[in-house]
């Protein structure tokens, strides 16, 4: 199956086509109200964490060390990612929402990828058996009960 996660900055306006729209910043953004921003949900735990995001952004790491680590964190806490898996099937579509004022260089790149990936994996899980037919139905010495 194939899913629609875009990235879009709160300035930009809603379309029919962005399915849910979820913000996914730590911290709410000024002088917006829910209403403006068209959101159906506040999600700031897929985010990266406080520590993380002061490091990469006070530049103590390189984005490719951010991107490492924030992987590593969501990997770690696949948790994080089931509301938004759970928007994306339901609606078809998955807007991430940032207040950051070039959402391509923000961590939202680095989350949907990591969203379509692990929503890839789940799905391939889907389509092979879990576990080997089960012949209960016949006896040790190939006769049917």
């Amino acid at each position: 199956m194939s899913y629609r996660i875009v990235i879009k900055g709160v300035t930009q306006p809603a379309e029919p086509a962005d399915g849910a729209r979820v913000l996914v910043d730590r911290l709410w953004p000024r002088d917006r109200s829910r209403e403006a921003l068209a959101l159906d949900d506040w999600y700031r735990d897929a985010s990266p964490s406080p520590a993380l995001h002061r490091q990469w952004r006070q530049g103590e790491i390189s984005d490719g060390v951010f991107a490492v680590r924030y992987r590593g964190e969501l990997r770690d806490h696949p948790e994080r990612l089931v509301p938004l898996m759970r928007q994306v099937r339901q609606r078809g579509a998955l807007t991430l929402l940032t207040a950051e004022r070039e959402p391509e260089s923000s961590p939202l790149p680095i989350l949907r990828d990591w969203l379509l990936f692990v929503l890839c994996e789940e799905d391939a899980s889907d389509i092979e058996p879990a576990s080997p037919p089960c012949y209960a139905h016949e006896l040790g010495d190939g006769r049917r009960s």
